[in-house]
């Protein structure tokens, strides 16, 4: 039996939504009327050809040189979108120009705010770029950058692109090591970095780590420094360093370059908490495609919109985020720790540019839940039409908290994909009712499902997410990857022809879904497999709890073992009477056979700098692994915290019988 939504768009919202403007769009220009959205999903999935170049046509995206067809090849992996077309990502964001709202509105930590107006935006994209091209680079080459969540780091960005330069991205909190593990292997010609940044009312010098990356990096002809920190620093110790000042002033015209539709756009990686990351190259057109889709449809986004989403340069979600560019909406960034100089630091941040979308990972929100914050007591969320949430389920009493806490008519609209596919598989809809704990539908183009074993679809069970038709927005490929071995290893080596995504997801009958965590994380007991999301929505529904993970650890020959960790509320007593409540806890609101061999207390969570709970990497630090084979601590939000499992793993593996 379906749950009560907690919440039903109005008429207005739902007539007033993107979404209702393309439909109206399909069938006046089309022909196409839908009864529903799930006869308008079915269609975008089973017509491809026909749904993505209604997309172009809806948004207008202009090719050079036209396509010859929308799909040339239907393999996964191999398919080849819009082939023959020529288009730059630059062009589609710079049409939406104008001189009644800014592009881009940053803020920090210390308050301050910069607004970048479109014709100062445009003016030092074409300065840059005019720059890059006098240092000799060119189409195909790599630009690469060393940047926090500031306007220059946008700009950038944008100046690579408009050249036809490949750019790749880390934030300036990452160490060194996990830097060069990611820019070695794409040997960039260029690197653009900052002299610091701050955080938690903290300043971090990084020259020092700057100049180990320019020695790092061989192919490297020139570095520019980008004067965050300290305005008046020097460019000691950088040989051959140019100022950012200097290579964005002027009044050099905009020169856009056309390049095909599957020119590679930027170098992406996988988290990194064990191995090589991963370099995945994503293209001009596929993003393009992809990100109008999202943003325009997916987030009800336009013109009159200010959308922010919390990130950091090192997640994805910045990429997606500055994508609201390419529908003409102005982009709120925000530079700092979210949680200083206490929960409401965002949501403040949110009054004071008027935001109309709020988006952050889902850790975010249930930081705020724990903190007791209530945003509408002290901040004007009256402007907020949509709220986002991503990097990890958001449980149902994350809904609970931002409809009691924030706004009880707001469209609460969580989405969940990846960095591989550069977009969400499932995620919001303004036309659809919110219930409590799931994501409302299956995006548009998206042609997903649920897996068992055998590779037969499941409704209303968890299975592994797969994606069985392909995406203009999929990787092209891995950086390096000769004949593509790794790149067909790491999604469709289970399911021949059809792509793995590692998450274990159920599609509710209404056409909701739920996820329920990585899939190379579950937790199988006594036959019975369980998401780690499953238990953490119990576990942390408790008061004292704020923070919890869990590993199932399997010894061959041996009863598994499941030790649960868990941060407390200050001032809680970690004691019998606790343990107790926790275990009772997860016996009566999941199942007997989930409940814990031990439960530890810990001081944090081990998380990667997205937000996500590194239950793997623990799981094989417990198992024995040492660290540099089981996480990467210079790609972790709180590398300090692997201390605790080293030591634990120690002591146990020392122990009788371990």
């Amino acid at each position: 039996m379906a749950s009560t939504p907690v919440w039903q768009p109005a008429e207005s919202f739902r007539n007033d939504s993107k979404l209702a403007r393309y439909m109206r769009w399909l069938a006046r220009t089309r022909g196409l009327a839908f009864a529903d959205y799930d006869a308008l999903w079915r269609w975008s999935v089973d017509d491809l050809e026909g749904f993505w170049d209604s997309i172009v046509g809806h948004y207008d995206i202009r090719f050079h040189t036209p396509p010859a067809r929308v799909l040339g090849a239907r393999t996964m992996p191999g398919a080849a979108w819009f082939p023959g077309a020529t288009l730059n990502y630059v062009e589609q964001g710079l049409r939406h120009r104008s001189a009644t709202r800014p592009a881009i509105i940053a803020c920090n930590e210390a308050g301050e705010r910069v607004d970048v107006g479109w014709d100062e935006f445009e003016r030092k994209v074409a300065n840059l770029a005019h720059a890059l091209r006098a240092l000799g680079v060119a189409r195909g080459d790599r630009v690469v950058a060393f940047l926090p969540n500031i306007p220059e780091t946008i700009i950038a960005f944008y100046a690579a692109a408009s050249i036809g330069a490949t750019w790749s991205l880390c934030s300036p909190d990452m160490g060194p090591v996990s830097v060069l593990d990611r820019f070695a292997q794409i040997t960039p010609k260029v690197l653009i970095a900052v002299d610091g940044y701050r955080y938690g009312g903290k300043a971090f010098d990084r020259r020092q780590v700057v100049g180990e990356l320019q020695r790092g990096l061989p192919t490297l002809e020139k570095v520019i420094v980008v004067p965050n920190l300290d305005r008046g620093a020097g460019l000691a110790g950088l040989a051959g360093a140019l100022a950012w000042d200097d290579v964005t002033a002027g009044a050099a015209p905009l020169a856009v370059e056309p390049v095909p539709f599957d020119h590679p756009l930027w170098v992406v990686y996988s988290s990194g908490t064990t191995g090589m990351p991963k370099p995945m190259v994503h293209g001009h057109g596929g993003i393009v495609v992809e990100h109008v889709k999202v943003m325009g449809i997916g987030n009800d986004l336009g013109p009159d919109d200010v959308y922010h989403w919390f990130s950091s340069t090192s997640w994805f979600m910045w990429n997606l985020h500055i994508s609201g560019l390419l529908v003409g909406a102005t982009v709120a960034i925000y530079d700092g720790n979210p949680g200083w100089p206490d929960w409401g630091a965002l949501w403040r941040f949110a009054d004071r540019v008027k935001a109309t979308f709020f988006g952050a990972g889902a850790a975010f929100f249930l930081s705020c839940m724990k903190a007791g914050v209530s945003p509408r007591q002290f901040a004007d969320v009256s402007r907020l039409r949509g709220i986002g949430s991503t990097g990890s389920p958001l449980p149902p009493e994350g809904y609970r908290w931002v409809y009691d806490n924030v706004r009880s008519d707001v469209w609460l609209a969580p989405m969940s994909g990846g960095t591989d596919p550069a977009t969400a598989f499932v995620g919001g809809n303004p036309l659809l009712p919110v219930h409590l704990g799931e994501m409302q539908c299956k995006c548009l183009g998206c042609k997903v499902e649920a897996f068992d074993d055998d590779g037969r679809p499941l409704v209303d069970a968890v299975g592994e997410l797969v994606c069985t038709a392909p995406m203009p927005s999929m990787p092209l490929y891995f950086w390096n990857d000769a004949g593509g071995k790794r790149y067909h290893d790491s999604y469709f080596d289970v399911y021949p022809g059809v792509w793995r995504h590692g998450d274990w997801i159920r599609f509710t009958p209404g056409g909701g879904s739920v996820i329920y965590g990585r899939s190379d994380a579950t937790i199988k007991r006594h036959g019975i497999r369980m998401g780690t999301a499953e238990i953490y929505s119990v576990v942390e529904a408790l008061p004292e709890i704020l923070d919890s993970v869990v590993v199932d650890l399997e010894y061959l020959g041996r009863e598994s073992y499941m030790p649960l960790f868990v941060v407390l509320r200050p001032g809680v007593a970690f004691d019998d009477a606790l343990q107790a409540k926790i275990r009772e806890h997860i016996r009566t609101g999941l199942s007997a056979r989930h409940v814990p061999n031990d439960i530890f207390e810990i001081a944090e969570v081990p998380r990667t700098l997205s937000g996500k709970k590194m239950e793997l990497p623990i799981k094989k630090l417990l198992l024995g692994h040492s660290v540099t084979r089981s996480a990467n601590p210079d790609s972790m939000a709180n590398p300090g915290s692997l201390a605790y499992f080293v030591e634990f793993a120690a002591r146990r593996n020392a122990g009788p019988g371990a």
